[in-house]
């Protein structure tokens, strides 16, 4: 014998094909996990950039690199927690969880976009920066900023250069020129077999001769390309999201009023 009366008030008004509320509430659902994915990777970027590549950042001028970092990590972070209030907004059918839901992909959309925007922005400026700065802060403040002089030797042994022009740069820096006892010619981290004292000889066949600057301007380009990415690429998903979670908080609250007319008709 077919439901009669509110019951079948409720399942008519619940279940109405491809805009039924049990549809929406599945395709949230699927979102969520697709947004949960997106925030392990946009976390893992962000990880990835801060622990194995924010070193170099000490050589730079401004503080956008590192900044952009940190709002990606925190985006991640972001995703994760987000993903629960969408799911758990969907399965009790709460119009408040929906609405905070929908407005958190809004600040994730807007912290993405940011990230991107900021990326690409100091990829093209970033040449200028190097080219004004990198010279001045390797012989200033090697052997004197600690932090620096460890990101000099890991750019110089990582990227198998010397200086930030040529190997020659070296000759006049703060340190060479203020321990006069010191018979490098170079940091040892120039040496192609670093080893304490390797730099006393600068034959080619011992220390690169290539600066640095070009090769880390190559590296840093390309990592903003790719932090830009993950930003730009990845906010046009919340979008979606925000459609989903405001389209169902319609549809259940469009329910609930038909429910209580229907109680009381």
């Amino acid at each position: 014998m077919p439901d009669s009366g509110l019951g079948a008030v409720k399942i008519a008004g619940k279940d109405d094909g491809c805009c039924g509320i049990f549809f929406l509430k599945y395709c949230l659902y699927i979102f969520n996990l697709i947004f949960w994915l997106s925030g392990g990777g946009v976390l893992a970027v962000g990880l990835w950039t801060l622990l194995t590549k924010h070193s170099y950042s000490t050589l730079l001028g401004s503080g956008v690199y590192p900044a952009t970092t940190y709002i990606l990590i925190a985006t991640g972070a972001l995703i994760i927690m987000v993903g629960f209030l969408g799911c758990c907004g969907a399965w009790r059918e709460s119009i408040g969880c929906l609405m905070t839901y929908a407005a958190f992909l809004l600040l994730v959309f807007l912290l993405e976009a940011v990230v991107g925007i900021l990326a690409y922005m100091y990829k093209s400026s970033i040449e200028t920066e190097l080219r004004r700065d990198l010279n001045h802060t390797m012989l200033h403040n090697y052997y004197m900023d600690y932090d620096m002089t460890l990101a000099i030797d890991d750019m110089q042994q990582s990227f198998r250069c010397c200086g930030a022009g040529s190997y020659e740069d070296w000759r006049y820096s703060r340190w060479l020129l203020g321990n006069p006892n010191i018979n490098n010619t170079t940091p040892d981290s120039c040496c192609k077999t670093m080893s304490p004292h390797c730099a006393v000889r600068d034959h080619p066949s011992n220390i690169y001769y290539k600066g640095c600057m070009d090769v880390l301007m190559m590296f840093l380009q390309d990592h903003l390309i790719i932090l830009g990415s993950v930003g730009l690429g990845l906010c046009c998903l919340q979008l979606f999201g925000i459609v989903f979670a405001c389209v169902l908080a319609s549809k259940i609250k469009d329910w609930k009023r038909r429910q209580k007319a229907n109680l009381w008709g």
